[in-house]
């Protein structure tokens, strides 16, 4: 499924809700993640998108308008990779729970 991810200053998070509050925004699958937790230096926030072309479309209009910065194909590329590997980790420690 195609995705965008957005990278936002911490001083301006508020402006995620404002993002995610968008009715054809907030019916996609929506993903917040601060750059330390992804191991990445930083003080921002990455949020990642996916779902519908209309969707996605809607998310670069309301991201624009917000000053949100789009990242590139590469860079949300090695996002995503990442935050998929904290998933895959944190499925995994969940998995040994019912082990």
């Amino acid at each position: 499924m195609a995705f965008v991810i957005f990278e936002v200053k911490s001083e301006d998070a508020g402006k995620i809700n404002k993002l995610i509050k968008d009715d054809l925004v907030s019916r996609q699958s929506v993903l917040t993640r601060d750059s330390s937790s992804l191991n990445i230096d930083g003080d921002v926030s990455f949020v990642k998108i996916e779902g519908s072309e209309d969707g996605l479309k809607r998310a670069k209009e309301l991201a624009k308008e917000l000053g949100m910065k789009k990242l590139t194909d590469k860079e949300a590329k090695e996002i995503n990779e990442k935050i998929e590997e904290q998933e895959d980790s944190a499925a995994s420690g969940m998995g040994m729970i019912f082990d």
